[in-house]
């Protein structure tokens, strides 16, 4: 088994040569492995220790962007090569024992109604995570990495800035590439790097939680040894992420690669595939036995019809879930970071035009007051 030590005391910028957060294929590897062998991964929280335990909302505002998502790695896999694919088998996720969980305005599914910065430090003890921000309240262990990808190829990140440069040009909202706060600091990784937040057919942050330990994630392989890193660990996270962020933790996560080659090309494989043989949770908690739950449809607030807009319906099932949970005594802000931490979205019915629905479901037993 192989490990590397990093400092979480001190940011990346202070220990460049244990990681980066732009993804580019000129950036070197921390350390190579053999197929089959496994390598231990220590990570630092999803912004860079920025918002520590002793930090306030009025700190979220200067938060240095460029800086979120330190990655651990890369990783260089012996034998992986272009149209090959690499299996990537979680062992295991250790966490560190404090977490936050914020909403910061500007970001968020919801972010043109939530402006307000808010903050929760979360303690991370005996498999639960609890808070005085929310009295009451018990996260169970779920533990994952929200960023695992491998490294583009030249031709990749071309072509994904160009996409995403058009897509700002029709008003959506990208982060291009900038040099602020990238590790490597100079050359091309820091002024023509992929910037971490949106998930791409290499991996990144998908955020899918059911990745926790046990599972084995599938990444098409685009450049010799696949270059692969992670980071962002979630103790636990609702579907969606609502808020834009998870329990968010530094971690210790241990891994294990196997090169399945040529099987990118022979699969077509387009994008991350993932499994799991077991429950990626415990049961109770993958499927709870007790829980609340609102629908959402795509009508707008005036009355009309969006038929067949998923997006809206999912807005709408997260606004009457919060509007159920202040009934029940929370504030605006501490439901949207319960539906955040703990809410499972479901796609109800993509058929019965024109409302589809989706549902939004939150366990009892998080409930302890």
């Amino acid at each position: 088994m192989k490990s590397i030590e990093i400092d979480r005391g001190k940011r990346l910028q202070a220990q460049p040569t244990t990681g980066h957060n732009r993804f580019h294929p000129s950036i070197p590897p921390i350390v190579s492995v053999d197929e089959g062998e496994e390598v231990v991964l220590p990570t630092r929280d999803g912004v860079d220790g920025q918002l520590g335990p002793s930090t306030t909302e009025a700190d979220i505002a200067s938060m240095e962007a460029g800086a979120i998502h330190p990655l651990t790695g890369p990783v260089f896999v012996k034998g992986a090569r272009a149209g090959d694919v690499l299996e990537v088998e979680f062992l295991d996720i250790l966490p560190e024992p404090y977490a936050f969980t914020a909403i910061v305005p500007g970001l968020g599914f919801l972010r043109d109604v939530f402006t307000t910065p808010f903050l929760v430090h979360w303690e991370i003890k005996d498999g639960w995570a609890t808070s005085p921000r929310l009295p009451g309240v018990r996260i169970p262990a779920a533990p994952f990495m929200g960023v695992s990808g491998v490294a583009p190829s030249m031709a990749q990140l071309r072509a994904w800035t160009a996409r995403e440069n058009d897509l700002i040009s029709r008003g959506g909202m990208v982060f291009p590439p900038d040099a602020t706060g990238a590790v490597p600091g100079h050359g091309p990784a820091a002024t023509e790097g992929l910037r971490t937040l949106p998930p791409r057919e290499n991996g990144g942050n998908f955020d899918v939680k059911q990745l926790t330990k046990g599972s084995k994630l599938l990444l098409p392989v685009s450049v010799d040894g696949a270059l692969f890193s992670t980071g962002d660990g979630h103790f636990a996270q609702g579907d969606g992420e609502v808020c834009v962020t998870a329990v968010e933790m530094g971690a210790t996560v241990a891994v294990r690669f196997r090169v399945l080659k040529g099987a990118g090309a022979a699969r077509a494989l387009r994008g991350p595939r993932f499994s799991h043989a077991g429950y990626f949770a415990p049961p109770e908690w993958a499927s709870p036995k007790g829980f609340v739950a609102a629908m959402g449809m795509p009508i707008r607030e005036d009355g009309v019809n969006e038929g067949e807009n998923l997006t809206l319906a999912c807005r709408n099932a997260l606004l009457n879930m919060i509007d159920l949970l202040q009934e029940r005594g929370w504030t605006r802000e501490q439901a949207y970071v319960l539906c955040s931490v703990a809410a499972d979205l479901r796609i109800s019915n993509v058929v019965d035009v024109p409302n589809y629905v989706v549902s939004a479901l939150i366990p009892e037993a998080i409930f302890t007051g």
